[in-house]
């Protein structure tokens, strides 16, 4: 048949022709074409997009002259650091201003009393309060300005920020202390940096200060103002000590009286000085500038630009501590853009009730409570059933995610996930993760669950806050993301653990402007962290990955020697053993005169009895944690995990003993930041690790 020929055959009917035959058609059918039409309208028209990344997320990170292979976000059009995103916000001290005005001065820091509604203070309000403090601290002899250094010891509450501003809008330094550093430590601290007045939130911090000013370990405590009232016998101590105790009221009515002029700070100047809480010795003060803060949350700005930009919607619950940098930097991006600040009772236990009540959109979170909230989960999901619908849950939702989309109006989310997503206010859009590694599995399924944009993130307080982040639009897990648009990262050899930058693979080295500028009165430990060349050694070994993001796979500090040679890094060890189904904790134990590991686990307490019934095990906790059947299947559930991850015959335990009771800031084994002190636990297991070796035959 010839082309025209062919033509002829496919004619298109005329208009007329279509007409005649749509009304030839009975209405019925013609009713069903439009439902139809109208559906298909409605599904392109409401289908769920996806997201769009900022940048080719197998290129998220580039190499930068200068023969060192250290890489820079792909985000930054040069090799050129960011400083400052906003032309107005360069020094802490702006980032109020613009909140104001952004605003409209509208809410800015919310409170809330037991079964009562959230109270909000207007950002006027905040600023005129932090001009007030900061005047009433001059009435007392203090002076503005940059070798002002002011301790704060409070929990999360809006007179914390109020404070905190007060310092900034004269130029003097914010030192925060958290009372899980203990006694010694807080006395350290004081001492270290010279504070003559503490901001205490309650009475018994107050005391806790004037004793060591009592006991002669803090003679240069000159003030405590607390915030909560306080009886007569208190302010008669303190007379006797020469201390003056004072209300953070009459402070705040001293400065109203005779208010000064606003001294504002330079961006090199000293904001904060975050002591660290590190798992061996005292306290190392991190010395972070205006500078340093404002070009690292700068950075995450321009991460989440034109995708999670804060709006004037937004509400953060604030619940980590605020001595800590990670919940301090989420902060200033949220007051930056005239958002909101609503701060938990201060009592853990009713911080469900908080968010209930506060409907939070921004929520920044540690990995252990991720771990809490997938642990809970599965562990309530008992039947075959309601386990296979959580599967195909998962599985559906996180197969979105893979494409980019993200959202939580799905069937599954009305079925399956809707009460994990009104467990946190129903109106999360944004969380935020650090401080410590989160899984794989654990971080698929809280994305899948609670449908918003989930950004991990990794850094010290040595950075600031953050050096690496996670990119929208990049749904795979396993990996921190790639360097923030403020700093380089390189990797460097590390010879004894086998890890060649050549390779990929090394100690991660961080150079940019939101690196410290040293501590505090320690050129020795200034110079261990800090290399000629400005380059802060973060003791972390990281491996880049092919489409230029980081991730971390072992501990460089804390290494040592079995009895035949072979290097052991622990920490990369438990975050393996920690995908355990049962297991809470972990604490593996070796040294150099043992041929082999051996480990303490922690059960969760809220999984164990379940997992413990699969095998028909049942009792107490505390008897099933005895159980021999038990740590027997544990154990070689571990030894399962290890082989699935890599782990060398060496590198996985012998034997473990299953501990009832969680390791804890508060029982002096894990850090402020839930760090592992590993010296505190072999002494405090020293018992049973002594036991573990005697039953070993190798």
């Amino acid at each position: 048949m010839q082309a025209s020929e062919l033509l002829t055959h496919l004619r298109i009917p005329e208009l007329g022709e279509v007409r005649r035959f749509v009304c030839s058609l009975p209405p019925s059918t013609l009713i069903g074409i439009g439902t139809i039409a109208a559906l298909v309208a409605y599904w392109y028209a409401t289908r769920p997009k996806a997201q769009i990344p900022p940048c080719d997320l197998s290129a998220q990170s580039v190499e930068v002259e200068g023969g060192e292979r250290a890489r820079r976000s792909v985000l930054l059009k040069k090799d050129e650091l960011m400083t400052f995103y906003y032309l107005d916000v360069k020094t802490l001290y702006d980032v109020l201003k613009r909140g104001l005005v952004a605003s409209d001065n509208g809410p800015c820091l919310g409170f809330r009393n037991p079964n009562q509604p959230y109270q909000w203070i207007s950002y006027a309000e905040v600023i005129a309060r932090a001009e007030f403090v900061g005047s009433g601290l001059f009435t007392r002899g203090y002076k503005p300005g940059n070798d002002q250094f002011i301790g704060v010891f409070a929990q999360n509450r809006p007179e914390w920020v109020i404070i905190e501003q007060a310092c900034y809008t004269y130029s003097m330094v914010v030192v925060p202390l958290y009372d899980t550093l203990g006694a010694d430590a807080i006395s350290y601290i004081l001492n270290k940096a010279d504070i003559a007045v503490v901001f205490c939130d309650t009475a018994v911090k107050a005391a806790a200060v004037l004793q060591g000013v009592e006991n002669g370990q803090t003679p240069d405590i000159k003030t405590i103002i607390i915030m909560d009232p306080f009886g007569a016998d208190l302010k008669n101590r303190g007379m006797n000590a020469g201390v003056e105790l004072i209300s953070l009221k009459a402070i705040e009515n001293a400065g109203r009286d005779q208010k000064q002029d606003p001294r504002p700070p330079q961006p090199n100047d000293l904001a904060v000085i975050c002591f660290t809480s590190g798992t061996t010795g005292n306290p190392k003060g991190a010395m972070l500038t205006h500078k340093n803060i404002v070009a690292n949350f700068s950075a995450f700005v321009k991460v989440t630009e034109n995708m999670n930009d804060p709006t004037l919607d937004d509400i953060l619950i604030s619940f980590l501590p605020l001595g800590h940098m990670f919940e301090r930097l989420v902060e200033i991006v949220v007051l930056c853009h005239g958002a909101r600040i609503g701060f938990f009772q201060g009592d853990i236990r009713l911080l469900m009730d908080d968010i209930k009540v506060l409907q939070p959109t921004i929520f920044p979170v540690v990995p252990r409570l991720l771990n809490r909230m997938y642990d809970k989960v599965h562990s309530q999901t008992t039947s075959f059933i309601k386990r296979r619908i959580l599967e195909l849950a998962t599985w559906r939702k996180t197969a979105e995610i893979r494409k980019g989309i993200m959202r939580r109006n799905s069937i599954w989310d009305k079925l399956v996930f809707h009460k994990i997503q009104d467990s946190l206010g129903g109106r999360v859009r944004l969380m935020v993760t650090g401080a410590a590694p989160v899984s794989e599995t654990v971080l698929t399924f809280i994305r899948a669950a609670v449908g918003c944009q989930f950004y991990e993130g990794y850094g010290q307080t040595e950075c600031t806050a953050g050096c690496s982040m996670t990119i929208p639009g990049d749904w795979s897990a396993g990996h921190v993301g790639a360097p923030m648009p403020c700093n380089l990262i390189k990797l460097v050899d590390v010879d004894e653990m086998n890890y060649f930058a050549r390779e990929g693979e090394g100690e991660i080295c961080v150079k940019g402007t939101n690196v410290f500028q040293g501590y505090l009165k320690d050129p020795e430990k200034t110079a261990e962290a800090l290399d000629d060349s400005g380059w802060l050694h973060t003791g972390d070994i990281g491996k880049w990955l092919p489409n230029g993001t980081l991730k971390i796979i072992d501990r460089k500090k804390h290494i040592f020697k079995l009895a035949q040679g072979e290097y052991i890094a622990p920490e990369k060890i438990e975050n393996i053993y920690m995908r355990s189904e049962p297991v809470a904790q972990v604490f593996v134990h070796g040294d150099s005169l043992q041929a082999f590991l051996v480990g303490i686990v922690i059960p969760d307490p809220e999984v164990l009895p379940a997992w413990a019934q699969r095998r028909n095990v049942v009792g107490s906790f505390e008897e099933l944690c005895k159980n021999k059947v038990l740590k027997d299947g544990i154990l070689a559930n571990l030894i399962q995990i290890g082989k699935e991850a890599g782990l060398k015959s060496f590198e996985q335990v012998k034997d473990i003993y299953l501990h009832p009771e969680m390791l804890t800031v508060q029982n002096g084994l894990l850090t402020p930041t839930f760090k592992a002190k590993r010296a505190e636990l072999k002494k405090f297991f020293s018992t049973q690790i002594a036991e573990l070796y005697k039953n070993i035959t190798v």
